[in-house]
């Protein structure tokens, strides 16, 4: 039997990438960042990671 995944592959957004600028720069814990973006913390970290920006404690 196949694995089944829970969650879908969503691509980011231009607006997307805007909110988690602003979120970055407001200094917005992760954990609220996921909740209001519906995203794991997990991608959204990796995602400021490859634009080069800091989120949570990596600042």
């Amino acid at each position: 039997m196949a694995k089944k995944t829970k969650n879908k592959r969503r691509e980011y957004t231009k607006e997307d990438v805007k909110l988690l600028r602003g979120h970055s720069k407001a200094r917005t814990p992760v954990a609220r960042i996921s909740r209001l973006m519906k995203r794991s913390e997990g991608s959204l970290r990796q995602k400021a990671r490859v634009l080069g920006i800091g989120l949570g404690h990596q600042r």
